[in-house]
């Protein structure tokens, strides 16, 4: 189950976020009804979320606040179920940086909503060998999205 709430003030394709979080849970082999919560938020929601969680400044583009770590199954495995988390989004932020990364601002909004999502199952980036391996895989996952999107 996903659930998305639009505290941004920001017009968003809402459902296009929803389609591409249960596209990309598919792909996982994440159970369907692992339940997601993704809220969009504004700048000001954003930097003070920033600063209380990371102890950082300012707004950024995503957070991930994982909840029962549940990790993508092996071939062999039965596709996990349970909560996954929340996915913290700021549109603004998003749509400011899509350019300097050469997408569109929903291009941007995708890219970062699957870079949340990784983060949830538990994938990181400080390692030079966890980078590769996890932006790899999200650029993947929004490749095999815009195929299908492409294809309907």
């Amino acid at each position: 189950m996903i659930d998305l709430n639009n505290e941004s003030g920001v017009r968003v394709d809402e459902q296009r976020l929803v389609q591409l979080a249960i596209f990309a849970l598919a792909e996982l082999r994440i159970h369907p009804q692992a339940e997601l919560s993704i809220l969009l938020v504004d700048e000001t929601t954003m930097a003070d979320y920033h600063r209380r969680f990371m102890n950082l400044p300012g707004p950024t583009d995503v957070l991930s606040f994982p909840m029962d770590e549940l990790r993508p199954p092996s071939d062999d495995d039965e596709p996990p179920l349970g909560l996954l988390g929340d996915i913290v989004l700021c549109p603004t932020i998003t749509a400011a940086q899509a350019a300097e990364n050469g997408r569109t601002p929903e291009g941007e909004a995708d890219y970062l909503l699957v870079h949340g999502l990784l983060h949830l199952l538990g994938f990181d980036h400080a390692e030079p060998e966890e980078h590769a391996v996890m932006f790899g895989l999200n650029d993947r996952l929004v490749a095999a999205w815009e195929a299908s999107r492409a294809s309907a």
